[in-house]
Order: C-alpha cells, then structure tokens, then sequence
C-alpha cells in the first residue's frame, strides 16, 4: 500500500468513527476530528444553524467554511457535493436547487453515505442522492454538473491535481466550483507532517496557498477568487502531541500557518481537453 493509499485508509477509519458517533462525540471539526483530546474543536466550523436547509442530523460539524454562501447556486442546477459526509452542504444546496434541480453528494466513507441516505429518507426528498467513490474518480459523467462545492476536504486527498481534473471533467462549460478548504502560509513542523491522524484531521495533507491556487490554475479554471479567508489556530494541546514544548513555541511565533479559505473558479465556456499526464 502506497502512502496515497495509507492516507485514504486513515481518513476513512477517523470519518467512519465520526459517523458513528455523531456530532456530540466526534470533536467537531475537520482540522483534527480527535475525540480522545477531549477538547471542543468547534471554534473552526462555521455555525450552520441559520442558514436555509440546515438540517442537525446532518452537521457533523467537520467543515471549515460554508461554501453555498458564495457558490452562486440557481433554481434547477445540478449540484455536486464532494466529501458529503452527513449530506450538510447537499440538503443546504437542494433548499436553494428546489423541485426542479439535481444534487449528488460523494463520499468515499461508506457509513457517510449511509448516514446521508438515512437522514435523506427523512426529510423526503427525491431529487438528492448519495453515491460512493473517491473524488479522484468522481462516479459522475462527463459536463453534467452546474457547480461544485466541497467544505473541508479536497486537502484530505493525496493527489489535488487529479482532483481537480476530475472536477473540471464533470463541470459543464461554463460551470463553476465554490470549495472551502485548508492551505498553508508557511511550513509545517516535520512531526506534524508525518503525523497520520493530522492528515485525516486536515491539516498535514494541507497545501501552500499559492502552490494550492497554482493546481486550480494548471486544471483549467479561471477567473479564481479567494471570497473568504480566516485563520485556524489548533488548540496547544492538539500541537503538544507531537511538539516538545520549544517547536511549539517556535510554530506560535511564525504567525498565522493555516488558514481556512473560500476559493471560487470557473471552466471555461470554451475549453481545451486537459492531458491527463501533464495538464
């Protein structure tokens, strides 16, 4: 099993205990979904609770923004969630598609999709669906989809650039995407990086924002827009499992390294067949 591979197998464990567990036990947020911490993570989610089509059996409180506030979403779209988890963002997006509208939620942790499923059947509706699979092999077809959104967890998958391809593949011309996610602005302590939960908890898996923007770029959007952007600071006692008290301090001192943004983009109405070797 490759590191890809050992990544994916971590996430799916950590997010499949989530599941499980639901929101009161899980620690709330997708930047370190650690429930032996005992620590309330929950100053990284954004509060859904008001928003139209909030649904709490569905806010497992793992996002890291709200990415339908700017995702230019339309009665009648086809909306495609990636990393659905609970089905959150997906119900939030069908309140917004109506009757006439599409959306598909995907998740590569099976109890998601399961507890997706169960808490659609309750509310009823039948133009939301839930499909298993990985979003570096969408099971989604070919310029089929009106826009993307995604909260928290295009870091979560080894290769971005793929990702990306894939959503530009399922995008229609002129489709666009709205992803809240985790990008760097300096460099992670090693311990961090090679921590395994940290990449299920986001954060190890997390680009340098100009490196992240540079994939969107070479995928084929344009017209990218950061719409929202905020700081994240984990708790000491997070950091403290992996740092001695003196890379702690040193990583608090650097200032800001993460950060939860909002990035906007578009495909092109005339578009080139990317190569899927190169871009």
């Amino acid at each position: 099993m490759d590191s890809g591979e050992k990544i994916k197998q971590v996430v799916k464990e950590k997010y499949g205990e989530i599941a499980k567990q639901g929101k009161m036990q899980s620690s709330r947020s997708c930047c370190c979904p650690d429930s032996s911490s005992g620590v309330d993570y929950s100053i990284f989610s954004e509060d859904y609770s008001k928003v139209e089509g909030y649904n709490p059996d569905a806010d497992l409180g793992l996002g890291c923004g709200i990415p339908t506030e700017s995702a230019k979403i339309k009665p009648g779209d086809t909306v495609l969630d990636l990393g659905s988890g609970a089905g959150m963002d997906a119900f939030v997006a069908r309140r917004i598609v109506g009757e006439s509208g599409l959306v598909i939620g995907v998740d590569m942790t099976e109890s998601m999709i399961e507890k997706a499923r169960e808490n659609n059947q309750k509310l009823g509706y039948k133009n939301v669906e839930f499909r298993f699979g990985e979003i570096e092999n969408l099971p989604v077809s070919d310029s089929t989809v009106d826009m993307v959104i995604s909260n928290c967890v295009l870091n979560l998958v080894p290769d971005k650039f793929k990702a990306y391809q894939e959503i530009y593949r399922v995008l229609k011309p002129g489709g666009h995407f709205s992803i809240s996610d985790v990008v760097l602005m300096g460099d992670l302590p090693p311990a961090i990086q090679s921590a395994a939960e940290m990449h299920a908890g986001c954060v190890a898996g997390a680009l340098k924002k100009d490196h992240y923007l540079s994939i969107i770029k070479r995928a084929g959007f344009s017209d990218t827009l950061i719409v929202k952007e905020k700081p994240i600071n984990i708790p000491d006692n997070m950091l403290s499992k992996y740092l001695s008290d003196d890379a702690l301090q040193t990583f608090k001192n650097a200032g800001p390294v993460i950060l939860s943004i909002t990035v906007y983009a578009e495909k092109p109405q005339q578009y080139k067949e990317r190569c899927s070797c190169c871009g």
